[in-house]
């Protein structure tokens, strides 16, 4: 197929979906040239033959625009949501202190069970690394930080066949931490940064708390962020990063294919942005073959690898990681501004139990747990709630996503059940718009005991009596007209 055939395609099918809207004004053509590695006169071949087939319009002076009446397929999600100021902190930070309540049982717990983590050998490493301690560890622990756990992280990813060196490691006080220094090295306050819809909802904390706008991208519950979506985005914004999830995403649960990995990189260094890849749940995957990661196909050094111990070894510890790339330098001065250094003592710990315990026999054993109580939940979930309500069980995580009919509000539902004492993510937690007021995020990683199969029966009751309701509301609606 010709050149100027595949753009011409790709348009019609962006149209259609979208993500360019009647009246849009397209890329220029030298800007569509640069970005497609197509030459001048194909791109104007493709807009010239788009314009006498009706799909858009020239206009002196201002270049091409999507054609007036033209329909589009039906889309329950906008393709990108630009939000100039993101205000979101203090609604998490109430539905984060409701669940902190421990007579509560959480669904909406962020974290795998604890009784999934190897406490007796984690305490015994930091009573060793505590005794052990000499003055001169917190020196050999300061940015970029210990030597020894960077090696481990190195040869681990290595193992993966991520070939990554010691210089590019820096340690932090947990993924958060990581991945809020790695948006402070490539961003400043009032640039765009591209974020999945729905996204964890850390990510719109660091947004806001930094000063930075917020641009959405249509994402599928099944294969991911939409790559057409995404690439409209960065034809239209000067965007400066982009905040992605590749593996068992938060919180949809979805990984990204090799391939769509490959695609997001080449795609984002096409453009010159900057990728900071969340990846703290590739530890929990399903079956033998570990995933992948996108700073696999960095060819440039512009992909910020992120992650942490904190899902798959324990949570309290607090121990991170940033696979910094070209940028290494520039966060470890940053994290010397900040926190001035992760604590010596627990990077010790760490080092102590990964050289002398069986973490990958405790991974395996982690990962066949997770698999067993995600699906025995989400069977049990699905015997009650009725066919429009869609159970999204992906392999690997912990999560499960419930998807309602349109028009249920999930709020609703959250204060319910918090009276009866039993806590649930609201989809509202992930995204700036009300496009998933309708969801609910479970966590799928704590055994099945009566008072949780009692609060999701409570659960599914709520929901079936919400959706009820919400029915003969619209009945009495149209019976009213």
């Amino acid at each position: 197929m010709a050149k100027y055939q595949n753009l011409v395609d790709q348009l019609k099918r962006q149209i259609q979906s979208g993500i360019w809207n009647s009246g849009d004004k397209l890329p220029s053509l030298r800007k569509q040239a640069k970005h497609s590695g197509m030459s001048l006169m194909t791109v104007l071949h493709a807009y010239q033959l788009l314009e006498s087939q009706g799909w858009i319009i020239s206009q002196a002076r201002s270049g091409y625009k999507v054609a007036p009446g033209l329909k589009k397929q039906e889309q329950t999600q906008v393709a990108v949501a630009r939000t100039e100021s993101v205000d979101i902190n203090e609604f998490i930070f109430d539905v984060l202190q409701a669940g902190t309540n421990n007579s509560l049982v959480n669904f909406g717990f962020a974290y795998p069970c604890p009784d999934l983590y190897p406490r007796y050998h984690i305490n015994r490493a930091l009573s060793t690394a505590a005794l052990n301690m000499q003055t001169s560890n917190a020196f050999n622990n300061l940015p970029p930080g210990n030597e020894q756990l960077r090696s481990i992280i190195a040869k681990r990813y290595a193992a993966r066949g991520i070939e990554i060196s010691l210089d590019e490691i820096v340690i932090t006080a947990g993924a958060l931490e990581a991945l809020n220094l790695s948006l402070q090295a490539c961003t400043q306050p009032g640039d765009c940064v591209v974020v999945e819809s729905p996204t964890f909802y850390g990510a719109l904390q660091s947004l806001q708390r930094l000063g930075l706008k917020a641009l959405s991208v249509r994402t599928d519950p099944i294969s991911g962020i939409d790559l057409d979506s995404l690439e409209r985005a960065l034809q239209t914004h000067d965007v400066k990063a982009c905040w992605l999830m590749s593996n068992h995403q938060n919180p949809l649960g979805f990984t990204l294919s090799d391939e769509k990995k490959k695609q997001i990189v080449e795609l984002l260094q096409r453009y010159e942005v900057s990728l900071i890849e969340d990846d703290v749940y590739s530890e929990l995957y399903e079956g033998e073959e570990p995933v992948s990661s996108m700073k696999m196909y960095d060819q440039t050094g512009s992909v910020m690898l992120c992650s942490s111990f904190s899902k798959s070894l324990v949570a309290g510890l607090r121990i991170g990681w940033v696979v910094a790339g070209k940028r290494s330098f520039d966060i470890q001065k940053l994290q010397l501004m900040s926190t001035l250094a992760t604590s010596a003592p627990v990077q010790m710990a760490l080092v102590q139990y990964l050289t002398h315990r069986n973490y990958e026999s405790h991974l395996k054993q982690l990962r066949k747990k997770l698999h067993e109580r995600k699906n025995k939940m989400a069977s049990f979930l699905g015997s009650l709630l009725p066919d429009n309500v869609n159970v999204v069980n992906q392999k690997g995580g912990y999560f499960l996503w419930l998807e309602l009919p349109q028009g249920s509000d999930a709020m609703l539902i959250y204060r319910e059940m918090l009276q009866k004492n039993v806590s649930i993510a609201p989809g509202k937690m992930f995204d700036l718009t009300e496009q998933y007021r309708h969801c609910i995020r479970l966590n799928a990683s704590f055994e099945l005991l009566p008072e949780r199969i009692e609060a999701l029966e409570i659960l599914a009751t709520i929901i079936i009596k919400h959706i009820n309701g919400t029915l003969v509301h619209k009945s009495t609606n149209e019976k009213l007209k």
